[in-house]
């Protein structure tokens, strides 16, 4: 008994019939079809002396009846609207922040490593230099103790790590070998 019970509280399915359609009956009731008052107003006309009157009241009936499952009609569409209208509602303030926050760091972040991906192979020197006018000083100082002369001497192994440390805080690799500087 007590899952039966349940059964029906968590939404068998006559309940998932009813969501699925707020109009229907679920529950298994007949309904009475448009024309069961229009029967019953000819059926009633046959009526000796108060058929006439009978029949009329019936067919004052059908027009009331239809006038109800209009309305009926109506308020599921104007629900089913609504539904729709706050479900698009609340997927566009769950998606605002994405777009207002994310969206635009996403895209100064593709600029950045595009624009490192350009250099890298081409003169690790820019993205050294980037590296110390972006990155920490303590990380600086793990790659060399000194690390603005060392960019000044043109140390090669300092150059490439300070790059590699520019690119590595973009998500990109550094290549394995450093390209050789311009001799100019």
């Amino acid at each position: 008994m007590g899952h039966a019970l349940r059964a029906g509280r968590a939404g068998g399915p006559g309940r998932r019939a009813a969501a699925a359609d707020p109009g229907a009956h679920a529950d298994g009731r007949r309904r009475v079809g448009p024309g069961a008052f229009d029967n019953a107003a000819r059926t009633a006309a046959g009526v000796p002396f108060v058929g006439e009157q009978l029949a009329g009241a019936l067919g004052t009936g059908t027009d009331a009846g239809s006038s109800l499952a209009q309305a009926g009609r109506d308020q599921i569409e104007t629900i089913a609207a609504v539904a729709l209208g706050t479900a698009i509602g609340i997927v566009l303030v769950g998606a605002l922040p994405v777009v207002l926050v994310w969206l635009p760091l996403r895209f100064r972040y593709a600029r950045l490593a595009r624009s490192a991906v350009a250099v890298r192979a081409v003169d690790t020197d820019l993205l050294a230099l980037r590296a110390m006018s972006r990155r920490p000083v303590r990380k600086l100082l793990r790659v060399t103790p000194d690390p603005a002369a060392a960019w000044r001497r043109g140390d090669r192994a300092a150059i490439h790590g300070m790059a590699a440390l520019e690119l590595r805080s973009l998500g990109l690799r550094a290549p394995k070998t450093p390209p050789d500087p311009d001799p100019a």
